[in-house]
């Protein structure tokens, strides 16, 4: 699936033009790849090298880099993105959540991704669940839900359903800050706008998986700054239990800014905490 790179160096044509290029035009090039290999294959790919491989590649030839990641097709804009070096240099990016939620949602499973950023749960998830499954992929940042639509089309998988919004716990807008350094560190933010803020549609979980036809949900990945705890409490509050996800990774690296502990209100309503990384808890219901 891939195709001869670009003629033009990718730092010369339009961002448009970026997304309209079909998948494989930026295939990393040959000293690319070797370097992307080396990472791979050694102790390179861990967190603290990413940032200086990130610059070595950028020099190699400037733009973003197709390339296939747990079975899917993804273009990395990894210059700016954290995620997106994650993935693109650790082929085992996050492995222990993925094969967690893989393990917990059935082929023709629903998997609903709160916070999808540019698809690396959503896309190896779709790939799991098949064409008989779905995958709800949430994600409200104009700029990283257009590399999420874009990493679907190359991935064919027409069973995941976007949504270009942020999931809250009322239906209306939220404003979203972007961390120039970091483009899937976006979070909400309240009070007056800032210069860096955005406003976005804010829809409630339970509207979306009624919107999207779900009737129940095999597994629910959520990774959304802070803002956890407004989205799941409100709706194991609002939702019938039909509905509740029988197997949840959140993330708990921004715990502090919660309003209320949503782990402790999930072990309230049955669910068990059987494993935690450094970023992410996982639950399943009992």
């Amino acid at each position: 699936m891939t195709t001869p790179t670009h003629p033009l160096a990718p730092a010369a044509i339009a961002a448009n033009d970026l997304a309209a290029s079909p998948f494989g035009t930026f295939t990393p090039n040959a000293v690319q790849a070797a370097v992307i290999s080396l990472a791979q294959r050694s102790r390179l790919k861990r967190g603290a090298f990413r940032p200086m491989l990130s610059r070595l590649v950028n020099l190699l030839r400037a733009g973003p880099v197709d390339v296939p990641y747990q079975g899917a097709s993804f273009r990395f804009y990894h210059q700016a993105s954290a995620t997106e070096r994650g993935a693109l240099f650790n082929p085992d990016y996050n492995i222990e959540e993925l094969d967690f939620l893989r393990a917990h949602t059935p082929v023709g499973g629903v998997f609903v991704d709160v916070g999808a950023n540019v698809g690396t749960y959503a896309m190896p998830l779709a790939r799991h669940v098949g064409e008989s499954g779905k995958v709800i992929a949430i994600e409200p940042h104009p700029v990283t839900h257009a590399r999420l639509s874009f990493n679907r089309a190359a991935s064919g998988f027409t069973q995941v359903v976007l949504v270009a919004a942020a999931a809250g716990d009322a239906d209306g807008e939220l404003m979203i800050e972007t961390d120039g350094d970091n483009l899937g560190a976006s979070h909400i933010v309240s009070g007056e706008r800032t210069g860096n803020a955005i406003t976005v549609p804010s829809l409630r979980l339970q509207r979306i998986l009624g919107d999207a036809g779900a009737t129940h949900v095999d597994a629910l990945k959520i990774d959304v700054e802070g803002y956890e705890d407004r989205v799941l409490t409100g709706f194991f509050q609002e939702a019938p239990s039909s509905l509740w996800p029988r197997a949840v990774v959140v993330e708990h690296l921004s715990r502090n800014e919660w309003l209320a502990d949503c782990i402790a209100d999930m072990r309230a309503r049955g669910y068990a905490e059987t494993g935690k990384t450094r970023s992410n808890t996982l639950l399943v219901k009992q």
